[in-house]
Formats: structure tokens, sequence, C-alpha cells
């Protein structure tokens, strides 16, 4: 199984859409295995989007990620790094499928609900950067036999 990061936004935070953006994974068979609020820092936040650390534009994606706590979610899965992603579409919300997290909930692309682990790759990285391994929890969701089948769960 593979294990991705969510974080819920601040503008999700601020719109009480938290449960409701949790019950999706949890509707496709996902599980949470380890979830939290925290207040990002500057460190923490520079590290988190590197990538783009030095644009112009980082600032103000910073002062937005600062503005409320995150829920920081391991989701974890047959390939659920991919499934994660499909399910909140695409970044530029307002082009996102309706059926989407963001296309259903959002119309910006910074203010976009939720955050997405985009590989495999990046998803180790990301799960250990806000999470502990005594904060990730490994068990057997008792609905595995609904949701794969027992060649998957055996793979």
């Amino acid at each position: 199984m593979e294990r991705t990061l969510i974080l819920i936004k601040p503008d999700a935070i601020q719109r009480g859409l938290a449960g409701k953006v949790l019950s999706r994974f949890e509707q496709k068979g996902l599980k949470v295995a380890g979830i939290k609020m925290l207040q990002l820092t500057d460190a923490l936040l520079k590290e988190h989007y590197a990538h783009i650390a030095d644009k112009p534009f980082f600032k103000g994606i910073a002062d937005f990620m600062k503005s409320t706590p995150v829920i920081a979610c391991a989701i974890e899965g047959l390939d659920s790094v991919e499934t994660v992603r499909r399910l909140c579409g695409i970044t530029k919300a307002r082009e996102a499928q309706v059926g989407t997290i963001r296309g259903d909930f959002a119309m910006s692309i910074q203010t976009n609900i939720v955050h997405a682990s985009d590989s495999l790759e990046t998803a180790k990285l990301e799960v250990a950067r806000f999470f502990k391994p005594e904060e990730l929890f490994d068990y057997n969701l008792a609905l595995y036999p609904n949701i794969y089948s027992t060649d998957e769960l055996k793979g």
C-alpha cells in the first residue's frame, strides 16, 4: 500500500469544508494512516515549497498557508498517490472537473482547498516531513475486503 500526503488548506478550514474534504478520501476507500492539525512555519513552508521558494509569488503563498492552521493527513491505499490526485482535480480549480474536490469547492490556483503529493517519491518525503513515525498507524481497515479484491490485498 502506498502512503501520500494531503494538506487541507486554510480556505477549506475557513469555509468549514475539512470534514467534507476528508470524507471524499474515506468514501473512495482510502485509509487515514495519520492526521493532525498544525500551524505551518516559515521554515517548514520553505522546505515544503523549495521548488518555488525563490519565486516572487512565494510570499503570498506562505502568508496564505500560515493564515490558519492546516490539517495534514497521511492517506493510504493501492495507488494512493494517483488516486488522491484524481480526487483532488487539477490545480487551477475553476477548470477542475465537477466531481473533484477542487472542481466542486474552489475557483483559484492558490486557494484550491487541498494540497496533494505529486509523485510517490514526493509523497514519501512529504509524509516524513509532516509526520513522525509514531504518528503514523498501520492497521487493517475492516472494509478492505469490500474495497479491494483478494488478489489486490495479497499483492
